[in-house]
């Protein structure tokens, strides 16, 4: 350790979003944090490398940040002094369909809905009261179960977000409308018929007109490391290639925040945590998995829409009736030969990410849990379905299927990247119900990770509300 072991404050353990942002907060109430990663590198899901072709930098997990400019937590921060550079494309996101229209998310609930005829009244109604009450309501939205400041204007949102997609989409007529609906909800990875499914659908279009969607220069690793810089800045500590499988590992400190999921929680602390409390950590639930493709090409991917080659973020799979399919075959075990794929093309806008005039692309579709069946040419059909002569441009590719997700991120059981499924009954209350969902049943140790409230998404909220919870327990603020 860079200090005495008596020097420390508080640990976290895990340097990711969550991690770093709890790492943050509890530095910057004038604790001495030690922050450790297991990997050789920081970064969690915000780390960049070159999978493919030498040359080519790939975002191995995220890769466009909508929920980074809607945090409070990152609201509070001057990252670009500490290096980052976002880069926000001219169409946020674009929903490709077989005649060769799309539906498209532009930065204004207006011209958003100037583009959806018929349906742009029922689209600015499901979002403007949102979109405008944002800056008051995300503090509450994205957080845990409390007495909400504005407790009128969340509960008018709660009425659209807590329902399923499917009875949100009964607004809608246009096939346009309908499909921009569908790929947005797909980001819950739940079926369309399940309550809350239609809450981070509703959140991400808002924040396609709040603050847009936009990635990283030079890839989301830059995200951590400006997040490190501004620990280091406070003083804090960062040490890499650091596993740790029990906390006797670690040096006596007030506070221990774990930035990892459930299960690993109770092989680390299992010793120190009530046997009631780990009963029930066993009954946490995980949701489907990915499997993940990058892609290095030798030209831009020739969408056949204009607005989805200017496009950072494309939603492929076509009608609404395709994807809420394909999405309830995922949750009960089954794969489609059509699945949903959610493709980001980040060097179209970012001259970092590839050799003059060659390009990369991100793609993933949701698969079963821990399903290890190579996607690759089912995923790669469904983008030269909208694409014709995408995959004669292919000049190198990697894959990692669900396992090889868990691998690289041991957050990530059977692939879920959302840190545990979100349905209605693990929207709020996860891992377990509880006043305080960061608080575990041992004095002093917290969770941090995305099995907590929010939930999943580069917001670094999870991290921010246990350290606030941390601080409270031990009085450093009231």
């Amino acid at each position: 350790m860079s200090r005495s072991t008596n020097d420390y404050d508080a640990i976290v353990v895990g340097a990711g979003p969550n991690g770093l942002a709890a790492a943050i907060t509890l530095q910057q109430h004038g604790l001495q944090v030690l922050l450790l990663e297991a990997k050789d590198t920081i970064g969690g899901g915000t780390r960049t490398k070159q999978l493919t072709l030498p040359g080519f930098r790939h975002d191995v997990c995220s890769a466009i940040h909508p929920m980074l400019i809607m945090s409070p937590f990152f609201q509070q921060l001057q990252l670009k002094d500490y290096g980052l550079e976002l880069i926000y494309p001219p169409v946020a996101a674009a929903h490709p369909f077989d005649d060769g229209s799309a539906a498209v998310l532009k930065g204004s609930v207006e011209d958003t809905a100037a583009l959806l005829g018929a349906d742009g009244p029922a689209y600015t109604r499901l979002v403007s009261s949102l979109v405008q009450h944002w800056q008051e309501l995300g503090p509450d939205i994205l957080g845990p179960l409390h007495f909400p400041r504005h407790p009128l204007q969340l509960a008018a949102f709660g009425l659209t977000a807590l329902r399923s997609a499917d009875a949100i989409v009964k607004r809608f007529r246009t096939r346009q409308a309908r499909g921009l609906w569908a790929g947005m909800a797909a980001h819950s990875m739940l079926p369309f018929d399940y309550l809350s499914s239609a809450a981070i659908g509703t959140v991400l279009c808002t924040a396609g007109h709040v603050a847009g969607w936009p990635l990283v220069k030079g890839g989301s690793q830059g995200i951590a490391d400006a997040l490190a810089a501004l620990f280091t800045a406070f003083g804090g500590d960062i040490e890499t290639g650091v596993p740790i499988d029990d906390l006797s590992q670690l040096p006596s400190a007030k506070l221990v925040l774990l930035d990892v999921s459930p299960k690993q929680l109770v092989q680390i602390a299992g010793d120190r945590l009530s046997d009631n409390y780990v009963k029930k950590l066993s009954r946490y639930r995980y949701g489907p998995g990915v499997f993940k493709v990058d892609w290095a090409l030798d030209g831009p991917i020739p969408f056949i829409n204009e607005d989805c080659r200017h496009a950072g973020t494309v939603h492929i799979g076509n009608t609404y009736e395709e994807i809420a399919a394909a999405e309830a075959g995922t949750w009960m075990g089954q794969l489609s030969e059509k699945p949903f794929v959610l493709l980001a093309q980040q060097s179209l806008f970012d001259g970092t990410r590839a050799p003059q005039g060659q390009h990369t692309a991100w793609g993933y579709c949701h698969v079963p849990n821990g399903n290890t069946t190579d996607m690759t040419r089912i995923i790669e059909n469904q983008v030269e379905r909208f694409a014709p002569g995408f995959k004669e441009r292919i000049i190198g590719r990697h894959v990692m299927n669900a396992t090889a997700m868990e691998t690289y991120n041991a957050n990530y059981i059977g692939g879920d990247i959302n840190g545990g499924a979100i349905d209605i009954s693990q929207l709020f209350t996860r891992p377990v119900m509880s006043v305080s969902p960061y608080r575990t049943s041992a004095k002093g140790i917290y969770l941090c990770s995305a099995s907590t409230p929010p939930g999943g998404g580069v917001h670094g909220m999870c991290g921010y509300h246990a350290a606030i919870r941390a601080l409270k327990d031990i009085k450093v603020i009231h």
